[in-house]
C-alpha cells in the first residue's frame, strides 16, 4: 500500500512537509501498533507503518534501526520540532492522525493493510 492511501485511509495530516506525489511512492507492506518500543523492536517487519501515540525522540530511533517507513501519530498527538527535526534528518514521514490506536489500525487492516503475516 503507497502511504498517501495510507494518509487518506486515517484522515491524517503530514507534519514533516512531503508532497502526496512523494508519498506515493513509498510503499508500506506492513503495520504496527504499540506504545512499547520494545514491541516494535520484537515486532515490525521492513517496509512497515508505525503507529504509536508515544512522541519522543526514542520512536524515531526505534523507527530508523527497525528500517520503518513512517511513522503515524495517533490520538491527535504531535511531537514538538526537535522530533520532527530528526525524523526530517533521516527522511522518514510523519503523520498524525485524530483516530485512536485501534480505530486506526482497523481502518489500515479494512482498507488491505495487515501486519505482514499473513
Amino acid at each position: 500500500m503507497k502511504l498517501n492511501i495510507v494518509k487518506d485511509l486515517l484522515g491524517a495530516r503530514l507534519l514533516t512537509g512531503e508532497s502526496d506525489e512523494r508519498l506515493a511512492r513509498f510503499d508500506i507492506h506492513s503495520a504496527c501498533g504499540s506504545d512499547l518500543m520494545s514491541d516494535v523492536l520484537a515486532f515490525v517487519k521492513d517496509q512497515g507503518l508505525l503507529l504509536t501515540g508515544l512522541v519522543n525522540p526514542q520512536v524515531i530511533r526505534t523507527a530508523e534501526m527497525m528500517d520503518v517507513v513512517a511513522i503515524c501519530f495517533v490520538r491527535g498527538k504531535t511531537p514538538d520540532e526537535s522530533v520532527l527535526a530528526l525524523a526530517r534528518e533521516r527522511g522518514m514521514p510523519i503523520l498524525t492522525t485524530r483516530y485512536p490506536l485501534f480505530i486506526a489500525c482497523g481502518r489500515l487492516y479494512n482498507g488491505g493493510l495487515t501486519c505482514g503475516e499473513e
